[in-house]
């Protein structure tokens, strides 16, 4: 704190010089290792740029700063009018999450600048410094004439990185990964970008709160070697005060070490504006396939054996989901669907509430645009607990405010939303948790490889929750020749402990008569979907990871490898000392009498044993952990 007192006094010292005050300024983490410093040129241009170092290794090399808005670039140009700082340090608990508090602790600076000496034309860079990384954004405060209407066009942030940096690229929410180096790029990167150092170090770039903007995503530049810049989908047309999203840089020394501190985008997201969240409820959702009153209340009575907490109608409840005159007010079933028609969906709403079962309905986004007002007040009075949106528009600020103001009309009729898709999330469900969760992620619906699955925790996991939606009888052995999951039965189950969703879909593709009282879904009968407290205990971007979550007294452990089989050391240190625990193990075993070859274990642990696990190619592990005494 002594150095940070310090700082900010030669920061008063300099601003108080004149209005050219002595560059570069720096903004230290808490913990001081982590040190942003902005320059400004000399001469007349007065162009910002910025660098970023962790313990005195280069993260990013000098980048340009900067924003197009109404046809003027406010990177260039600038005077320092003012710096204020601030710093926080506070606790909150999320109403559900990977952890049950979360800690919010951040230097913050301020820096004021008008434009060609023109007082009345002001942009603010807003600066936190974390110990996890660094964030930052652009924010147009009122003139003193009041409201400004800003047209922004562009972001000219830079990110200019090491030589020999490499990059976890997309190009889509949906695509596959490949590790490339800063160069050649068939597209424009999806974010996060994870990117790893020659320095050792892992670095992930990203946006939070992206509400009310235009979306952005990560091109090379056209001439600075290993650059990537901001690149907008489209304009924003907003009035002052305004800020952008933030740009963040998240920094660690392991690569797990991302996915540990994924809480840095709630962080930078407002407080829960809900006021009563009792009715949200987090819980595992399968999801009816027929389409009929039949099948529905065979679904729920699987659900109930299953300890599932939600059925989910999908698309062709109400007609032909792509037709404009599909009316989503009705229940009027494709017949491609189900040619009889026979859905009585009152009837299977009012059959699970009497089992305890929630029920989702899906919905395309072209009925929720034109019926959205009249929709949510009438399915509150069917007793719907929330809704899928279905085939989203992405990108454009208008369509990014309608889906974000959507989801709040949803919150004030008490109904959950999954968006699905190609949404990515930037944090938005801490202020308005009835956002469970989304899509935007390459899973059982186009049944990914292991070596795929092993990518996505250090990626697109570090954005937030992802429905993933996770198969388990859908297998080429079982019938399944057209499109059936890749992994081994362990490495499935395993998956749900290693991949966050406060709503968790299960079985997406299988049915409830797939079921032959195979003994390991056990473990899926009592997996939570909300955690006390989160850890990755090993991992390597693409290779294997181990995760460990607890809920309340208990542990679930899950670890995958990618196609190479891999022998792993799991230590159970993160046990409480004073506590034995009955561990039981589920890991793909050859020698089992069963058709998924699941072999479970049972045995007596404590703090200082280590798990020896033998993983086959493409397989993976379940572990849960009980506490059964006081040693």
């Amino acid at each position: 704190m002594k150095y940070f007192v310090l700082f900010c006094f030669l920061i008063y010292a300099s601003v108080t010089q004149g209005n050219n005050p002595t560059f570069p300024i720096e903004v230290n983490s808490p913990d001081e290792k982590i040190s942003f410093t902005l320059f400004s040129s000399d001469g007349e241009s007065y162009s910002l740029s910025y660098t970023l170092d962790y313990n005195g290794k280069i993260i990013v090399k000098k980048s340009a700063l900067g924003i197009i808005c109404n046809q003027k670039n406010w990177g260039e140009q600038l005077i320092l009018d003012e710096v204020s700082k601030s710093n926080t340090d506070t606790t909150w608990h999320p109403v559900y999450g990977e952890r049950n508090s979360v800690r919010d602790n951040y230097n913050e600076v301020v820096f004021t600048f008008n434009k060609e000496n023109r007082k009345r034309r002001k942009l603010q860079l807003i600066v936190r410094a974390y110990n996890e990384g660094i964030a930052f954004r652009y924010y147009f405060p009122e003139s003193v004439r009041g409201g400004t209407y800003l047209h922004i066009t562009e972001e000219s942030t830079e990110f200019t990185f090491p030589k020999q940096t490499m990059a976890w690229f997309t190009p889509s929410p949906q695509g596959l990964y490949d590790l490339l180096p800063m160069k050649d790029w068939s597209a424009e990167s999806e974010r996060p970008l994870t990117l790893e150092l020659q320095n050792g170090l892992f670095a992930s770039l990203t946006e939070a709160q992206m509400v009310n903007y235009s979306r952005t995503k990560l091109k090379l530049h056209d001439t600075k070697p290993n650059t990537v810049v901001c690149s907008m989908y489209g304009d924003v047309d907003e009035i002052g005060p305004f800020g952008t999203p933030w740009r963040v840089i998240m920094i660690a020394e392991e690569p797990g070490e991302l996915l540990e501190n994924n809480d840095l985008i709630l962080n930078l997201n407002p407080p829960c504006a809900i006021e009563n969240t009792s009715w949200i409820k987090p819980g595992k959702v399968m999801r009816e396939h027929s389409l009929s009153t039949e099948g529905a209340k065979k679904l729920v009575d699987f659900a109930v054996e299953r300890n599932l907490q939600y059925i989910h109608f999908d698309a062709g409840w109400y007609g032909h989901e792509y037709h404009a005159a599909s009316n989503a007010t009705t229940v009027t079933v494709d017949p491609r669907r189900n040619p009889k028609g026979d859905l009585n969906l009152q009837e299977a709403i009012q059959y699970a509430k009497s089992k305890g079962i929630g029920v989702f309905l899906y919905i395309n986004q072209r009925a929720l645009a034109a019926q959205l007002d009249t929709l949510l007040p009438l399915l509150k009075s069917w007793g719907v607990s929330g809704i899928k949106f279905g085939f989203v528009h992405v990108g454009s600020h208008r369509w990014t405010t309608w889906l974000h103001d959507a989801v709040k009309k949803c919150a004030e009729y008490e109904l959950m939303v999954d968006i699905h898709d190609n949404y990515r999330p930037t944090g938005f469900s801490r202020t308005y948790p009835n956002l469970m969760t989304q899509e935007g992620i390459r899973g059982n619906e186009e049944m990914p490889d292991a070596t795929h699955n092993t990518v996505l925790p250090f990626t697109r996991f570090i954005a937030g929750a992802a429905d993933y939606t996770f198969c388990y009888y859908t297998r080429e052995e079982f019938g399944h020749p057209d499109r059936h999951v890749l992994n081994t039965p362990a490495h499935q189950l395993a998956l749900p402990v290693i991949y966050y969703s406060p709503l968790q879909w299960l079985y997406w593709y299988d049915n409830p008569e797939d079921y032959q009282g195979e003994p390991e879904l056990e473990f899926w009968d009592v997996l939570p979907t909300t955690w006390d407290e989160t850890k990755v205990l090993q991992g390597e971007i693409g290779k294997y990871i181990t995760v460990a979550r607890r809920n309340g007294d208990s542990w679930f452990i899950g670890t995958i490898t990618n196609t190479e089989g891999r022998e792993l050391r799991v230590s159970l240190d993160l046990l409480d000392i004073n506590k034995k625990y009955e561990a039981r193990i589920y890991s793909d075993d050859p020698t089992v009498n069963t058709r998924t070859k699941v072999g479970i274990k049972r045995m007596q642990v404590d703090f200082s044993d280590t798990l020896e696990l033998q993983l086959p190619p493409s397989g993976g592990c379940a572990i849960h952990l009980d506490p059964l005494q006081k040693k």
